[in-house]
């Protein structure tokens, strides 16, 4: 073998390189390999002294330097009872047999590399499957709607770690239409995600009223590269306090309008029930809240809803004074409370197409 020719013949280049100048060259190129050696033990929740054996995979891992490293770094020697040329298509003929039934008494776990998940209300990105679970799984969640009358929801499934939709890798969307025309928050939408051994995924959702289904496959949910999902982790640590802000800012502004829209339907339900003048300073906090919620200012959202739920104790007391006996109960609060009420639903979460 040669490595170039020329008129007058073969070109060769004799030289000699020593291990401790190779070793210089690519010093930077072996350290570089620590970070998701650290990335990894850190989301299995692990530290370096619970791992048992460490076994290194690929030629290059015979290089005395990566042997090296990896010592100092594990403190202890990595396993050499398997050749390193060998040991990924071992793994991949042994995952053969489990998924084709030869194999029994031999288990390999495989993970999803991103977080899947679905978006909601305001362009968050809600998760069901969090980045590391183990396949096959499955996790589903119910929803609502976010509109009155809303007879369809569109579903957009992304992957990635960022808090924001947009920031992610959007992998599908369907539409689930034909639910019954409801106030916001009342149909119950059941969205479930399945990951198959194969790493295929499988995302539905239910209306848990009429029946209605609609559900998609998505084959490429785990075709990224290893570097385009080091790069979208890496982002999402990069940019985790600024995500956490716009998070925090979205959540305060769907929780604000939802109390809004509270304190109005609760004034339709009880009419004449309510004395005017309570009716009144519901009608005014309502709507500063709601004009704080156009603001985006999350203070001023915090101080409206904590002074609209105020007020709307006063519905409540008012409630029950009309009843017989005319007594508010002990611990008694208005009906429908605020913001923080706990049922499993998640409301309000789905945008109107």
């Amino acid at each position: 073998p040669f490595v170039t020719a020329d008129a007058s013949g073969p070109k060769h280049l004799n030289m000699t390189l020593t291990r401790a100048k190779l070793e210089q060259l690519v010093g930077d190129l072996v350290e570089r390999t620590m970070g998701p050696v650290r990335q990894a033990i850190e989301d299995a929740d692990l530290t370096v002294d619970k791992i048992e054996e460490v076994v290194l995979v690929g030629g290059q891992t015979r290089m005395p330097l990566v042997q090296r490293r990896v010592q100092e770094f594990f403190e202890r020697s990595p396993h050499k009872g398997v050749n390193p040329d060998e040991v990924v298509a071992i793994g991949a003929a042994i995952q053969a047999g489990v998924l084709g039934g030869q194999v029994e008494d031999v288990l390999l776990l495989d993970v999803t590399p991103l977080t899947l998940g679905i978006e909601t209300l305001g362009g968050v990105a809600t998760p069901l499957i969090e980045r590391n679970s183990t396949i096959p799984t499955r996790k589903s969640q119910i929803f609502s709607t976010a509109a009155d009358s809303q007879t369809q929801v569109q579903i957009n499934v992304v992957q990635g770690e960022r808090p924001m939709a947009a920031d992610n890798k959007q992998i599908g969307t369907f539409t689930l239409d034909g639910l019954p025309p409801a106030p916001r928050g009342v149909p119950q939408i059941e969205v479930a995600f399945d990951i198959d051994a194969d790493g295929i995924l499988h995302v539905s959702a239910q209306d848990k009223a009429t029946g209605r289904e609609q559900k998609i496959t998505i084959t490429a949910s785990s075709g990224l590269d290893e570097n385009e999902i080091q790069r979208m982790v890496n982002e999402a640590q990069q940019h985790a306090s600024e995500d956490e802000h716009r998070k925090q800012e979205i959540e305060t502004r769907n929780q604000a309008d939802n109390m809004a829209y509270t304190a109005e339907k609760t004034l339709r339900d009880l009419g004449d029930k309510v004395p005017e003048n309570v009716r009144t300073d519901v009608e005014a906090k309502a709507q500063a809240l709601r004009d704080a919620v156009q603001s985006n200012d999350v203070s001023q959202m915090q101080r409206r809803m904590e002074e609209l739920s105020q007020a709307m104790q006063q519905i409540g007391q008012a409630a029950y004074q009309q009843q017989p006996g005319g007594e508010t109960p002990p611990g008694g609060e208005q009906p429908g409370g605020g913001p923080g009420e706990e049922d499993g639903t998640v409301e309000g979460e789905f945008r109107e197409v």
